[in-house]
């Protein structure tokens, strides 16, 4: 008896799971959900829950990975404004933003749409890459000038380009972000490329080195002008101290005219006291004024008595 009890208790068990699983479905978080009715979307569910359905072949649920998903293209070649071959990779995220309008525009299982949906974008990106790098030379790609580089802008009118399809084609389907991944130069043409920086760099130089000369010329000239004014200056300062000089000695030379011998001793006197203000041992020729002044002093002698 214990035993059909428990067999029925499990047969029951096994018929609400089954019926749960035929009657309804999860959705995550991570993920968006279509139901279709006979094969056409009748519903899309983004919030997580559990939720009612039909059984096959009335209803089928395909489930989508909400997250963003990303790829790399292929490193490929394109050419610049300037006639440049110019390899690139662009980095790409998207996601489902409307799973109702994906799953018509990429029908079937999840494993096959959305490889499809990626290679769309792949295509549309490769037709962005060669509009917007043809409009722009090489030097906004590779310049040592960083005011002369363009990424940013260049990135920037890729991804509207690739924006503005999508609205338009209206997939289901929104981008995310968008960038360079890498760039590069075929072999062929890289020494060319060196050789056109070189030149630009070469062009750099020569106007630094005129800016350069031009700015020392302009200080070597306001120096030149500054020293003459100086000199000027001490010229004139000179003269107005000599005429000074020479006035004063015409106010004395009278005086020195009444007695010349007195004021030729006392010219000597002040010479030499001049020449005695510091202390020094002088070795001199008595001979030579005002040093012969020595010569006419008194002797002293000394006479001892016996």
């Amino acid at each position: 008896m214990k035993r059909n009890i428990l067999t029925v208790i499990v047969g029951a068990a096994l018929v609400v799971i089954f019926t749960l699983l035929l009657f309804t479905f999860q959705v995550r978080r991570s993920e968006v959900a279509v139901v279709t009715t006979f094969g056409k979307p009748a519903r899309s569910l983004a919030e997580p829950n559990l939720y009612f359905k039909w059984p096959w072949p009335i209803q089928k649920v395909y489930k989508y990975d909400a997250r963003v998903q990303n790829f790399e293209d292929k490193f490929s070649e394109n050419f610049t404004r300037d006639n440049i071959i110019l390899l690139s990779s662009v980095y790409v995220g998207w996601k489902i933003s409307d799973a109702g309008t994906f799953i018509k525009t990429f029908p079937g299982d999840p494993l096959v749409s959305i490889p499809n949906a990626q290679g769309k974008l792949e295509s549309m990106l490769r037709s962005a890459k060669i509009a917007v790098i043809g409009g722009h030379t090489l030097s906004e790609f590779v310049n040592a000038d960083t005011k002369e580089l363009k990424f940013d802008g260049i990135e920037n009118e890729i991804e509207k380009t690739v924006q503005g399809e999508l609205s338009t084609n209206d997939w289901g389907v929104s981008l995310e972000f968008l960038g360079f991944k890498k760039i590069g130069l075929p072999e062929n043409v890289t020494q060319t490329v060196f050789e056109r920086m070189k030149s630009e760099r070469q062009q750099y130089i020569s106007q630094y080195q005129s800016e350069g000369d031009s700015e020392a010329q302009k200080i070597r000239s306001a120096a030149e002008r500054q020293a003459a004014e100086t000199v000027s200056k001490a010229q004139a300062e000179a003269t107005r101290i000599r005429a000074e000089g020479e006035a004063e000695a015409a106010k004395t030379l009278p005086i020195f005219q009444q007695n010349p011998e007195l004021a030729n001793y006392l010219l000597r006197i002040a010479a030499l006291q001049q020449s005695l203000n510091q202390k020094a041992t002088l070795i001199f020729d008595e001979r030579t004024p005002p040093f012969d002044l020595f010569s006419h002093l008194p002797t002293n002698s000394s006479s001892s008595n016996p």
